[in-house]
């Protein structure tokens, strides 16, 4: 092969490889970049329209379980609502045939939507009391949450038990009329 067809040829094959390189920088990655973020929108917004078909087949039951939570809340007025706690305090606890030994109240502002009305309950009982009023609190309608339940042993028998119950109660602030 002369020199001279040689020369061609290795300019040939150095300009294919230059326009194949910029070829692959310019054209090559952005269009494989813009494929895959594409492709990860559009895989974003399948999961966005299946989570609102759920929340568009589930809408009946929030709203119900809204509804629920907003006639059970507890009145706006505090002495109100603590008085609907202690009432409700002292009928589980004589239904249970527990000994309530303290309550001890606080009251916690969240946010402008929705206040807590926090409570911590020492009690005494057996063991069959004390879960019937664990029932009591949890089956009934108000909106108490059971935060923690503690546990103790009075005797060495275990017979007589101590219940520490932390419980918190849903107070909804009306919004202000526009």
């Amino acid at each position: 092969m002369n020199p001279q067809n040689r020369q061609q040829l290795l300019t040939i094959l150095a300009i294919a490889a230059a326009a194949l390189w910029i070829g692959n920088k310019l054209i090559l990655n952005p269009l494989t970049a813009s494929w895959k973020a594409r492709s990860g929108r559009i895989a974003e917004l399948r999961a966005s329209i299946e989570k609102g078909s759920q929340l568009l087949e589930r809408g009946r039951s929030i709203h119900s379980h809204w509804d629920m939570m907003r006639t059970n809340a507890l009145p706006g007025a505090a002495s109100e609502a603590e008085g609907q706690v202690f009432r409700a305090f002292e009928r589980w606890s004589r239904d249970s045939q527990i000994s309530i030994t303290s309550i001890r109240p606080q009251w916690k502002r969240n946010n402008d939507d929705y206040t807590t009305y926090e409570c911590r309950i020492d009690a005494a009982g057996n063991l069959q009391t004390l879960t019937r009023f664990l029932y009591s609190v949890e089956k009934d309608s108000m909106a108490l949450k059971v935060d923690s339940v503690e546990i103790a042993s009075r005797d060495n028998d275990g017979q007589q038990l101590t219940l520490g119950l932390q419980v918190s109660g849903l107070v909804l602030n009306p919004l202000p009329e526009p």
